[in-house]
């Protein structure tokens, strides 16, 4: 396989914020793996709370360039165990996993949801995120996207005051997330009131090692709680099945597509609820989260629906909030340098 690497910076359309940080652009690593006269994308972005850094992904994946393009198969599982012994990171190997898997796909001229034996039917909607803002400026971005499902981002003291303004110009669901800005009895009064404001659940509300916390809001919440911060790789499944209602699995966080699956398997056989979100990436990353669909109960994939302009195409999420899947092969993702 022949290996490369592109960089890009992401312009979003709107500043976007969180409880710990906001920006207007997003670095994102493009890695591309082509064999047999096909080329497979995949995608990992950068991210401070996890100390990612493009620079730093591509250092570590030229260090293993000799042994990827060695490589003498396409099979995602071989290849994943490639690169779990060279011991990349997990936002390493998710840019490669992802390209071999649409590789892999492109190569059998099937998408990867059909290779896996589901079928693209009754899939469920993405929410469209709206970052932690002014309330005018929150209001404005949800008046700008007509949505039938909202992510809010949380982190104030005002939460509660700020979802009630918001819900006094949409009927659409809601979800909250709070990424760690809350204690547990935040937590559970917050649930209550917003129940009643019409939120389906709330993500990762508690610091991701506030397990203590957690064990006392899960016996206690109105609401669903979702583990994000708190379930990042395979083995913190178990322990999310203890304390937490579902999942939110992110490839870049987790490695990629093929550990992601084997995430979701056991999340199902701990009885939670799943779902996998994304970092703000392209149509590159989103395309292959699109391929999990027919495996999940609730997504966020609109970070390409957040950006200015696209750097590649792949899935379309249309104004009605249908998504189209590819019918090429793999996750169907061809960068628009190539078109």
């Amino acid at each position: 396989m022949k290996l490369t690497l592109h960089a890009h910076q992401l312009e979003l359309a709107h500043t976007f914020g969180i409880s710990r940080e906001r920006y207007d652009r997003q670095p994102t690593l493009i890695a591309c793996l082509e064999s047999g006269g096909k080329k497979g994308y995949g995608e990992a972005t950068s991210n401070p709370y996890y100390g990612v850094t493009v620079e730093g992904l591509i250092k570590e994946i030229e260090k293993a360039r000799s042994a990827v393009e060695a490589f003498p198969q396409t099979d995602p599982e071989a290849f994943y165990a490639l690169l779990e012994n060279l011991e990349l990171t997990p936002f390493a190997r998710c840019a490669l996993d992802l390209a071999c898997n649409d590789l892999h796909g492109k190569l059998l001229g099937k998408p990867l949801y059909a290779i896996w034996g589901t079928a693209a039917r009754d899939l469920p909607v993405t929410n469209f995120t709206i970052g932690l803002d002014a309330p005018e400026k929150m209001v404005a971005k949800m008046q700008e996207r007509p949505w039938p499902v909202y992510k809010i981002k949380l982190g104030t003291d005002r939460d509660v005051a700020l979802v009630r303004e918001l819900r006094q110009h949409t009927d659409a669901v809601f979800r909250v997330d709070a990424n760690c800005a809350w204690t547990a009895g935040e937590t559970l009064d917050n649930a209550r009131a917003l129940k009643e404001l019409g939120v389906e659940f709330i993500e990762q509300p508690l610091p991701a090692d506030d397990w203590e916390g957690m064990e006392q809001v899960a016996h206690g919440s109105v609401l669903p709680i979702i583990a994000d911060e708190s379930c990042i790789v395979e083995s913190d499944v178990d322990r999310c099945g203890l304390h937490f209602n579902g999942i939110n699995i992110k490839l870049t966080k987790c490695g990629g597509l093929t550990p992601a699956r084997r995430m979701i398997r056991r999340g199902r056989e701990l009885g939670l609820k799943i779902m996998v979100g994304c970092m703000t990436e392209s149509t590159v990353g989103i395309s292959a989260i699109a391929q999990l669909l027919p495996q999940l109960d609730y997504v966020d994939m609109d970070g390409a629906l957040l950006l200015r302009s696209d750097i590649a195409r792949g899935v379309v999420i249309t104004d009605d909030a249908e998504v189209i899947l590819p019918e090429t092969g793999g996750s169907g993702v061809v960068l628009t340098a190539d078109l």
